[in-house]
């Protein structure tokens, strides 16, 4: 890493994007101080005191899940890979269903402050929580990376000098700093706010840019006739759209706009370009579209199934006072999330047209800046409204990485000083000595984030994010469900099929993201050239590529089979008193059985 001048930093600033940027910090920062006056207990810190409204809690859960890799990834990945990338943002909205219908109620009625706590109070077994705590930091730390290149990213816009390691220890600093102040409910308005701070910055961009340079179905159309080439610069369609030519890396209008387009051929398409021509025709023919769909529906189960296994949403349930308003707050996620999703889309389409220059970029200089970079094109009219909107896009980026590294902070710090701390090395610690924990914890946790986001720069950051949730699906998602809707499970089978399916998720998306950086020109591809082979055995054999990449569709079966057939051989390990647990999970909250287990477990009750 090299020093970087000031005055080159400061050099090419344009003052109003960075008084934006500056400006949410600052409010960040701000709310965080307030609230943490209000964080007195252990509670406070882990649960915001069960006392978060079902307004308040989704917008929270919203700002906290709609991170960078919706605020900026999606846009980036409808940009370069066309229409199948809107897998990304459909699922991300289903996977609140599922939730909603299958595992937010009973959870909120079991009563913890973390997925640890209730996989130890439902089987009976301290062991099993030591083996849950692992994956709450796989998955933190696998969904830590993609927000910490949106922090990289969008800094290096913001600041032309700066580097793109700075950006990432300067904000994962920032918010290390904010989560160690106040934890679960320090954050709690913080995340509310930036909800609606990225809905502001996230939609008003999308209507000036369609009102200048055209609507979206007339940039669907430009594309769809202008065949290859695109118009040169300076020369307006009929449409009255500027464009320029399109780059040689953009995909082609027809791969562009198909169900199956670039991201989900790829593995194939390479496997097609190591063959002689005149075979190349025979073999897209007979393998694009089986290896496409097996793409899709992986990707489809890891997103849908992946949303109900991330730790740092399903701990928000806790924050609830009651597992109604936890379904009320699930249904209103859905809603506001939902409303979210239409934009990012529009941005990668007018993208292609107006910014192919992008298309050459990799890293912090690709298509992942679409969002920051289209409203300058006002800018280049002359027009100081495209300043303005650059400084509303990167303050929303800023909200949008820094609203979800804190949740996933409060996620890995909580498993830490709690579950650890608090239940395996302490049991006999005093609240505030778990809460002193818990600062501690934030700042190592922290640490550790901002050392992996610099290297992956040259990943893309939706595409890290879909293997974060493909290894929630194989992990926690089989153990909640199953734990949940199933009497018969032991622990032994939930272990065994939640060790097996978020480990083979693990190794797998490590594999090909080794793979991908062993690609890099640079310093990057020095340091992870042993797995630059695995590059030809990916292009020889594009179905295992798939099955790494996307891990989902044999790993979550893979997981739950583990669980039914463990559980069968281990039927006489059932808790005992798994009948009571069953009803505590789904009996109306009138009945007065909800119980809550932490707080029985600290007045010595229970196991």
């Amino acid at each position: 890493m090299t020093a970087f001048p000031l005055a080159a930093l400061l050099g090419g600033v344009d003052l109003w994007i960075f008084a934006f940027s500056f400006v949410t910090v600052v409010v960040t920062i701000g709310m965080g101080f307030w609230s943490a006056r209000q964080s007195k207990t252990a509670s406070d810190f882990f649960v915001a005191g069960r006392s978060v409204s079902v307004g308040w809690n989704a917008s929270a859960i919203s700002g906290e899940y709609l991170s960078a890799a919706s605020f900026m990834g999606i846009a980036g990945m409808v940009m370069s890979s066309g229409y199948d990338a809107l897998w990304y943002p459909v699922c991300y909205a289903c996977g609140y269903l599922f939730l909603l219908l299958f595992i937010a109620g009973p959870l909120r009625r079991f009563g913890a402050y973390t997925i640890p706590d209730f996989a130890e109070g439902r089987f009976d077994s301290p062991l099993f929580r030591k083996i849950a705590v692992c994956f709450v930091l796989f998955i933190g730390f696998f969904y830590t990376m993609p927000q910490m290149k949106g922090a990289g990213v969008t800094l290096a816009y913001i600041f032309p000098g700066m580097p793109y390691w700075a950006g990432v220890v300067l904000v994962g600093a920032v918010i290390t700093f904010n989560v160690a102040l106040g934890g679960m409910k320090g954050i709690t308005l913080v995340q509310a706010f930036q909800y609606w701070a990225k809905m502001f910055a996230i939609s008003i961009p999308v209507f000036v840019l369609m009102s200048v340079f055209g609507y979206y179905n007339q940039h669907i159309g430009a594309n769809a006739a202008a065949g290859e080439p695109a118009a040169i610069v300076g020369t307006a369609n009929a449409d009255g759209i500027e464009r320029k030519p399109l780059a040689e890396k953009a995909p082609k209008d027809n791969a562009w706009i198909a169900p199956f387009g670039p991201l989900t051929t790829k593995a194939v398409n390479a496997a097609a370009a190591a063959l002689p021509a005149e075979q190349r025709a025979a073999y897209l023919e007979e393998h694009q579209k089986p290896y496409s769909l097996l793409y899709t529906y992986s990707l489809i189960i890891a997103l849908v199934c992946g949303t109900a296994g991330l730790p740092h949403i399903l701990v928000r349930f806790y924050t609830n006072p009651d597992g109604v308003a936890a379904k009320k707050t699930t249904m209103w996620v859905m809603i506001l999330i939902g409303i979210f999703y239409v934009f990012p889309p529009v941005f990668g389409v007018i993208g292609r047209n107006l910014m192919p220059e992008l298309y050459a970029g990799v890293g912090a200089k690709g298509t992942d800046k679409v969002v920051l970079e289209l409203p300058t094109l006002l800018t280049a009219k002359g027009s100081l409204l495209g300043s303005i909107l650059s400084g509303i896009t990167c303050a929303g980026a800023f909200a949008a990485f820094m609203s979800t590294f804190s949740g996933l902070l409060v996620s890995m710090t909580g498993a830490l000083a709690h579950d650890v701390y608090g239940r395996m090395l302490r049991p006999q610690s005093k609240p505030a000595e778990r809460m002193f924990a818990f600062k501690i914890a934030a700042i190592l946790i922290g640490a550790v984030s901002i050392g992996l986001g610099c290297f992956v720069e040259l990943l893309e950051i939706n595409f890290m994010v879909g293997q974060a949730f493909a290894i929630a699906a194989a992990s926690y998602f089989p153990l909640l469900f199953m734990s949940v809707w199933w009497r018969g499970m032991t622990m032994k089978g939930a272990a065994v099929g939640m060790l097996t399916g978020g480990l083979c998720a693990l190794v797998a998306a490590a594999l090909t993201n080794f793979s991908t950086l062993a690609l890099d020109k640079g310093p990057m591809g020095k340091m992870f050239s042993v797995f630059a082979p695995l590059n030809n055995f990916w292009a020889q054999h594009p179905l295992l590529r798939i099955l790494c990449e996307q891990p989902a569709i044999w790993t979550v079966p893979l997981a739950i089979t583990l669980m039914i057939v463990v559980s069968k051989a281990t039927a006489s390990e059932i808790p005992g008193d798994v009948r009571m647990k069953m009803l505590v999970l789904h009996a109306p909250e009138k009945l007065g059985l909800k119980q809550e287990y932490i707080q029985e477990h600290q007045a010595g009750a229970g196991h």
